[in-house]
């Protein structure tokens, strides 16, 4: 994470600000920390998630923490992701340019990059960071709508149904996802539009935003 990233967002005023425990079946194998801001300044201005995950139940601590900052009509621009792995460190960075998100992925000795192609909507995703939903869900509609999905860590493009259920029990809005690697994953919103609750059945996955304290 860039020292000139780290002050901006101290700057920011955040929009949310949460913990989300992460489960697989009953048990807690990490929580991540995140923050969401909005950008101000530059053309056209935008939002910005700083997320920290860490699993620290595991014989070896794993720590992801990226940075993304996606433009006003939420497409992505940026993302600095550093990977804290004993067993292979890694720093991804991407840039949108030109109907193209490259993604450079820097490890010990090692250098590659990828571009992706982009057209239409477009979200980044990552398999063990969770707040990166939200941008997903913002794309919901009463009809379903396709997205593609970036996977950069992973090294996958996917598309994506996203649509909005509309409000269930508990006053929560219903988002679901479909297509992908992942099959299914259902986000519940609450009525600030703020990340509640995420499941993923094919890969029995919970993970539920912690109270404020």
């Amino acid at each position: 994470m860039s020292v000139l990233l780290v002050a901006l967002l101290a700057l920011q005023a955040p929009l949310d600000d949460g913990t989300l425990v992460i489960h697989i079946d009953t048990a807690e194998v990490a929580r991540e920390s995140f923050r969401l801001a909005a950008v101000h300044g530059g053309t056209q201005g935008g939002w910005t998630i700083a997320s920290t995950v860490r699993f620290d139940r595991i014989r070896s601590s794993v720590v992801l923490a990226p940075i993304l900052e996606v433009s006003s009509d939420s497409q992505p621009e940026s993302l600095e992701f550093d990977v804290a792995d004993p067993r292979r460190p890694q720093r991804i960075l991407g840039q949108s340019s030109r109907g193209r998100f490259t993604v450079r992925l820097l490890g010990r000795g090692t250098e590659r990059a990828r571009e992706f192609p982009i057209a239409g909507r477009t979200v980044v995703l990552d398999d063990s960071v969770f707040a990166l939903y939200v941008f997903a869900a913002w794309q919901a509609g009463p009809r379903p709508v396709e997205v593609t999905a970036l996977v950069p860590r992973s090294g996958r493009r996917e598309t994506l149904s996203i649509e909005d259920l509309g409000v269930g029990p508990a006053t929560l809005r219903h988002i679901r996802i479909s297509g992908g690697a992942n099959q299914v994953v259902e986000l519940w919103l609450d009525r600030d539009g703020r990340l509640h609750r995420i499941e993923i059945p094919s890969r029995r996955v919970r993970v539920e935003r912690l109270p404020p304290a």
